[in-house]
């Protein structure tokens, strides 16, 4: 009985996976008009001073001898290396729009920047890996918390067995 039931669940799905079409699903985002793009590039200043006052506080405090705080550190100092190349790819495509991106097919695209300044091709392209910045940055920071979960002595039960 259980049986039949899983296999009426699963072909119910599988008639309404094939009967719903899909759209694609972007992998960016755009910011409509020029006001949300200079909230988006505000929120990137900001957290790139948070991490900026993250590292103070931490070197001043002398917490960066303990192995989690230093991978804290360096996750901070990645973040704000990302914000940083953001702020310039945003700056680039959707404020002076000295670049534009054409989307070939076939997973091409072709990027060209305006007369005189083709090199901002390269730039561009270079910059907008910024998942090489953004992905290290998260590793640090979660080898920081892996590290200082294991510092943490375990809690002791209280008598109803609560921590």
């Amino acid at each position: 009985m259980k049986l039949n039931r899983i296999f009426f669940v699963f072909s119910a799905w599988m008639v309404l996976w094939l009967l719903i079409p899909s759209a694609p699903a972007l992998a960016t985002q755009g910011h409509a008009g020029i006001e949300g793009v200079w909230v988006h590039q505000f929120a990137h200043l900001f957290f790139l001073f948070s991490m900026l006052l993250l590292i103070y506080w931490l070197r001043q405090a002398g917490l960066v001898k303990r192995p989690g705080w230093r991978f804290i550190q360096y996750a901070a100092l990645f973040f704000i290396l990302w914000n940083l190349d953001t702020i310039l790819v945003h700056f680039l495509d959707e404020q002076v729009r000295a670049v534009s991106v054409d989307n070939l097919g076939n997973w091409r695209i072709q990027v060209t920047a305006v007369d005189g300044y083709e090199w901002l091709a390269t730039v561009y392209y270079l910059t907008k890996l910024d998942h090489l910045l953004c992905v290290p940055a998260m590793i640090f920071l979660m080898m920081g918390l892996r590290h200082m979960l294991k510092e943490v002595p375990p809690a002791v039960a209280d008598k109803g067995g609560r921590q």
